[in-house]
């Protein structure tokens, strides 16, 4: 989801060290290009997608740095706004059921599992909201920001924080059940990938590379594996973070890393399935044994046969437009990109059959599927549910 190469590492990288801004500095003092994103091209029509509501959500997102997708939870979709306002809507027409204002910085998209839904703020604060009133019923104070959603699983929510610990929190008294936690390097791109949760196992992608599967009863160590290993001679041909959500389907767990590979692996083991070269920090989208999608950091989406890792389709026509994480809507594969534009391909051969602009802001997170519809937030706020058509 970054512009090119340059901007990415300039807008995202973590100052981890007063050595290591010092050298940030020095890298980009000299003047440097950045090619413009690709303007848009026409392309034949094939459907006009169906707005079904559109609501305001908050004063959206501050940065460019933040991600505050929404959660889908029942019969609901919540959100977050940078100030930390908290809100319930109806997925059947957007309707708003209740609020909740946290004032607290907020970054990262809500979170939740088990009637709970959880924010994590800036400033290291974890706050349980009822799901159905709002009520807040906790808060727990962390080590660090928190820059992904949390994920509830059972009596446990997860969370990981920008100093690379991944804490367990007791979902009914807020209570620190445990921690683990991975060296940070001296730089890192901003912004961390979200925990999984797959029956009794967490699983937590690093900046450097490695994808972790704790114990979610302990936080012991069950595997570790390598997707990306940092190599070059600098710190910044060095970055291979995991900021992308992993995805588990089938008993696999497929994830892509920075400068690194795509790869799927076995849950249970981290047996190596099938890799190939791949960077990406936006994010991954999968039809089990077909196809992932994958968003590049050039904003080329790609269709990877699953199984074999061979390329099926690249689609090069949204080159630096910011994409989103790919989600599949049927038989299309739709991004999101800068310009508030909503892209619409086809998962078969990756040909563009549809586009439509929400919004003047961006939309930076994840576009959500439930039974036929597409949710999308943009970083002005603005949420809006569409039908998926059917062929």
């Amino acid at each position: 989801m970054k512009a090119n190469l340059i901007t990415s590492l300039v807008a995202g990288i973590t100052l981890l060290s007063l050595t290591g801004c010092g050298t940030v500095k020095e890298f980009f003092a000299a003047d440097s290009y950045e090619a413009p994103p690709t303007e848009l091209t026409e392309f034949e029509v094939e459907f006009e997608p169906k707005t079904l509501w559109s609501t305001g959500t908050g004063d959206g997102a501050e940065s460019a740095y933040s991600n505050l997708a929404p959660w889908l939870q029942g019969d609901s979709i919540f959100t977050v706004d940078h100030e930390g306002d908290v809100r319930s809507h109806r997925l059947e027409n957007g309707q708003r059921q209740w609020r909740t204002k946290l004032n607290l910085p907020v970054a990262t998209g809500v979170g939740g599992g088990e009637g709970l839904i959880v924010i994590g703020s800036q400033s290291g604060e974890v706050v349980a909201l009822n799901e159905a009133s709002g009520e807040e019923l906790w808060r727990q104070r962390l080590s660090s920001e928190v820059l992904a959603p949390a994920k509830v699983g059972g009596d446990y929510v997860v969370v990981r924080t920008a100093d690379g610990r991944l804490t367990a929190i007791s979902a009914s008294s807020g209570n620190i059940l445990w921690n683990y936690q991975r060296a940070v390097p001296l730089l890192s791109l901003r912004g961390v990938s979200a925990p999984m949760i797959v029956g009794q196992t967490v699983l937590a992608g690093y900046d450097n590379g490695k994808l972790v599967a704790l114990s979610l009863s302990d936080g012991k160590v069950i595997w570790e594996k390598s997707v990306a290993v940092p190599s070059g001679r600098t710190e910044l041909e060095r970055l291979v973070d995991i900021d992308a959500d992993p995805v588990i389907q089938n008993g696999i767990v497929y994830v892509v890393a920075f400068q690194g590979k795509l790869a799927a692996m076995d849950v249970d083991t981290g047996d190596l399935l099938w890799d190939r070269e791949m960077s990406s920090t936006s994010g991954i989208a999968v039809a089990a044994t077909d196809a992932v999608y994958v968003s590049d950091d050039k904003s080329y989406l790609w269709a990877i046969a699953d199984g074999t890792g061979d390329s099926l389709w690249r689609q090069t026509l949204l080159l630096r437009r910011n994409i989103t994480a790919p989600v599949i809507a049927g038989d299309y594969v739709v991004v999101g990109d800068f310009e508030g534009y909503l892209h619409w391909l086809s998962r078969f051969d990756g040909r563009f059959v549809a586009r439509q602009r929400l919004d003047k802001e961006s939309i930076r997170s994840q576009p959500v599927v439930h039974d036929g519809v597409l949710y999308v937030m943009t970083t002005g706020g603005k949420l809006s549910a569409i039908r998926i058509p059917s062929l």
